[in-house]
């Protein structure tokens, strides 16, 4: 079903195709998108709805607390947001400036969204993919945990900041708390915070600290669950009911809908996050 919805619309996006961006980068990404949709029916359901995947493998109407369908965006919807994405003469997308503590942040007016995550969970790689249509954006991806130690700032066209946070837990910056806490507390243009959870493992303790930052400041937040191509489906599954559960009943400020990011490549890891 979810795979009939996404085709029953690509005429319309094949329409307006030449009105989602400018130049020969964006009109490449609008023909990687629409390969994407002549995959076979299910591929194409475990790539764009994995959750939808999973809920399947309940007895019909056994899980209406699973929220899938809340935020569900249409082809058009995913097309415009790529171009938010895609670089070009009119939408410039390019690295600010780094910060270690709030009072050296640049002052912006634009909305500012962060990604914040424990050591390792996958942020660098998944902000990686989201500036895919953008390569002279550079991105340090490492393999060793704790490799961004400071607050660093994208300028996402005229839109917004995206600011890519320390990670926490294992060699977090010595002075973590003060950086990320006070960002968090005072930053007044902070519109939305993607707090990314390993899938394979859950939410862990230092994941709770971060959780009761957002919460305490009541900042509106989303948690996205990473690496969701790692585990078995079985495992998944219930993580994804563990965390869906902690979500309903432990949290007040995060979105009700998890958002999940398979990073077995950059091109389905940028897909999902939309």
């Amino acid at each position: 079903m979810a795979a009939h919805r996404l085709r029953q619309s690509v005429g319309r996006l094949f329409a307006m195709g030449p009105e989602l961006g400018s130049g020969r980068r964006a009109f490449s990404a609008f023909q990687a998108f629409t390969e994407v949709l002549r995959l076979p029916s299910k591929q194409l359901t475990k790539l764009v709805f994995p959750l939808e995947e999973l809920h399947e493998h309940f007895v019909p109407g056994s899980r209406p607390d699973l929220h899938l369908n809340i935020f569900h965006p249409s082809l058009e919807d995913i097309a415009r947001a790529e171009s938010f994405f895609t670089a070009s003469a009119r939408n410039r997308i390019e690295y600010l400036t780094s910060a270690v503590r709030l009072d050296h942040a640049p002052d912006l007016h634009r909305p500012e969204v962060c990604f914040i995550g424990r050591s390792n969970v996958g942020k660098s790689s998944l902000i990686k993919a989201l500036f895919s249509l953008a390569p002279e954006v550079e991105v340090r991806v490492s393999k060793k945990p704790g490799h961004t130690k400071k607050l660093n700032f994208y300028k996402v066209g005229k839109y917004f900041t995206l600011v890519d946070m320390p990670g926490y837990g294992y060699r977090a910056p010595e002075d973590f708390v003060d950086m990320v806490e006070t960002y968090l507390k005072e930053r007044k243009n902070l519109m939305r915070t993607f707090l990314l959870v390993d899938s394979v493992v859950g939410i862990q303790k230092a994941d709770n600290i971060a959780i009761e930052m957002c919460e305490e400041f009541a900042l509106p937040y989303v948690m996205v669950l990473t690496k969701i191509d790692k585990p078995s489906k079985g495992h998944l599954l219930k993580q994804v009911l563990q965390i869906q559960k902690f979500v309903d009943t432990k949290t007040q400020g995060c979105f009700p809908q998890l958002f999940p990011v398979s990073c077995q490549d950059h091109a389905i890891c940028s897909f999902n996050s939309h």
